[in-house]
């Protein structure tokens, strides 16, 4: 009895290592890149066909049509980028249609550009849901944007196409 309950708790144990999730805090990254995944990119394209696997002999489930839409690289393969959009959409594209230019987009109506990055300072601007700004910087909770020839800040959780985490100087 008393060895299998000894068998019985190694198995559990072994178990517990296998399902407690890592705490070292390094960050996943690509086989082909080695750049950080996941990470965020927009689109070079005007047009781009989102296949269902990394290669032109697989089925165009989608076509974006959006230039310089944010999308998160999620996997890679070869010269193939699995991407989603924030709706969830998503497959596999060739990175030549991919760019490094960061770009957010608006999740909340009538969003206000701030000339600070703090919230009762002077609106520059008030974006519409749904357009597509580049980023200047990122604080810990706020983006400088740019967008329609306006400049000015925005509170992270109001965008997405960048981390919560994420720090760009």
């Amino acid at each position: 009895m008393k060895s299998v309950l000894s068998l019985l708790s190694v198995l559990l144990l072994s178990a517990g290592a296998i399902l407690v999730p890592s705490t070292s805090g390094a960050q996943e990254r690509g086989p082909v890149t080695n750049l950080p995944l996941p990470r965020f990119v927009s689109m070079k394209a005007s047009e781009a066909n989102i296949r269902r696997g990394p290669s032109l002999t697989h089925r165009i489930d989608w076509v974006f049509k959006r230039k310089d839409a944010p999308l998160e690289i999620t996997a890679e393969h070869g010269h193939w980028r699995r991407v989603r959009d924030r709706d969830g959409a998503g497959g596999w594209v060739h990175y030549s249609l991919l760019s490094g230019v960061r770009t957010v987009i608006v999740e909340k109506e009538m969003l206000d550009l701030l000339s600070r990055p703090q919230p009762d300072t002077m609106i520059i601007a008030r974006l519409e849901l749904g357009v597509i700004a580049r980023i200047s910087s990122c604080q810990r909770d706020w983006c400088e944007l740019s967008a329609g020839g306006y400049e000015g800040w925005a509170p992270k959780t109001d965008i997405w196409g960048i981390r919560a985490d994420e720090i760009l100087d």
